[in-house]
């Protein structure tokens, strides 16, 4: 009898299952090499196949060293070589002085670059001034690439408050929606002026929106994502010293996320994303359950799918919508709408299978690295029964293949962007 991995041709019979594109998603933090401890791409990448994710990519923090050099961005490929189990290709970084490594980047095969407008979390990725943005604009100019932006900035308190830091709503307090506003605002005055594709990432505060809508309707190439996160969980729901609740931008109020529901169904929100952000368990700080000091980043990447479903199905989001969303306009944003995030001729035979209407409780049995996740215990919709990426079962009822077959997704070749 012939296996389900591989050797030979079989067909496979998935009875009532629902076959659909590969799950694509485009905010992913690896972690390797330098910080495998967090999560590394042997158990990322076998995490994105168990939720039917079959092409990630990766940002360029937290891993050492940042992909902000072309020296750098070789480092990261050979870490990854051989270890992953879904394709998976790379964003390269912007910080501070390093405007002169961005188009051999380009050259090398980065889907694109990411900056901050604040301090990213670990000092060896630091976020740009204003002048560095010129500098990076000026040189993406008519290069076809995509600057992602972590849309958060520092802005003067209008008053200090003390808080007990155990207390979600201390921590709420100080990442207010005017930081994301104040932040977006810089992003589409630059968008405009230089006609740069920008992107913003995991936006949280449905207050930027109407500054969004402008800028688009001025002729911005201005696109947005949110998280799994950002719709799923509310900031009334987050018990004191539960901090593996915490991220940033941080998870907002039930009222906000019924309007971020509101934009994606309109437009104005193009795509949702994990924003898979492990840590160790130790860098939460659950023994002091103290938010201030906590690592900010939420794991999820095996349970994306499930989780908009989860929210999205009562909502009527219809399974075709669950397609843009999720595999669609992600593969678009990092140019490899030739490629992926359909069921086209000429296109990777990149499937998910699932069932819609199977329930199920995430548990510790979870194929990510640290099982540490807000999800534990939730139950959600939408079970994930097997993935195939180009052609090869990689995952099926629980099990792998057994070799990982991921490619790398290097755009050397790719020079025009896809409009989104």
């Amino acid at each position: 009898m012939c296996s389900v991995f591989y050797h030979c041709v079989q067909v496979l019979d998935v009875g009532n299952s629902l076959v659909m594109p590969g799950i694509v998603d485009c905010h992913v933090h690896v972690n390797e090499p330098g910080r495998t401890d967090w999560e590394g791409y042997w158990t990322a990448t076998r995490a994105a196949a168990a939720g039917g994710v079959t092409t990630i990519v990766d940002m360029p923090l937290n891993s050492i060293p940042p992909t902000t050099t072309l020296q750098n961005l070789h480092t990261k490929l050979q870490a990854a070589a051989g270890q992953c189990f879904v394709d998976t290709a790379f964003w390269g970084g912007v910080i501070p002085g390093n405007q002169l490594e961005l188009r051999p980047m380009i050259r090398a095969g980065v889907v694109g670059f990411k900056c901050f407008l604040i301090h990213s979390g670990v000092d060896e990725f630091p976020h740009v001034s204003d002048s560095d943005l010129h500098k990076v604009m000026r040189q993406l100019q008519g290069t076809g690439t995509v600057l992602l932006f972590h849309a958060e900035k520092e802005v003067p308190q209008l008053l200090e408050e003390d808080g007990d830091p155990s207390e979600y709503s201390t921590f709420l307090r100080s990442r207010p929606d005017v930081m994301e506003l104040e932040a977006i605002r810089t992003v589409t005055e630059l968008c405009l002026r230089y006609q740069v594709r920008c992107h913003i990432v995991h936006l949280s505060s449905a207050q930027s929106l109407e500054v969004i809508r402008a800028a688009r309707l001025a002729g911005a190439p201005l696109t947005v994502e949110t998280t799994h996160h950002y719709l799923t969980l509310s900031a009334e729901d987050i018990p004191p010293r539960a901090t593996q609740f915490k991220c940033c931008p941080p998870i907002r109020g039930t009222a906000n996320q019924e309007q971020l529901w509101s934009a994606l169904r309109a437009g104005d929100i193009d795509m949702v994303v994990s924003d898979h952000s492990p840590c160790t368990p130790s860098l939460k700080q659950l023994d002091s359950g103290d938010f201030s000091q906590a690592w900010g980043g939420i794991s999820s990447l095996q349970f994306g799918l499930s989780l908009f479903w989860s929210s999205a199905s009562k909502r009527g989001f219809s399974v075709p919508d669950v397609v843009r969303l999720l595999c669609k306009k992600p593969a678009l944003l990092c140019r490899l709408g030739n490629r992926k995030g359909s069921l086209t001729p000429g296109h990777d035979a990149d499937l998910v299978i699932w069932d819609p209407e199977k329930e199920f409780t995430v548990n510790m049995r979870g194929f990510m690295f640290h099982t540490l996740t807000p999800y534990l215990g939730r139950t959600l919709c939408g079970e994930v029964k097997g993935t195939v990426v180009r052609g090869n079962l990689v995952y099926f009822d629980g099990s792998f293949s057994p070799q990982a077959v991921g490619q790398h997704l290097l755009l050397e070749q790719i020079r025009t962007p896809a409009a989104l």
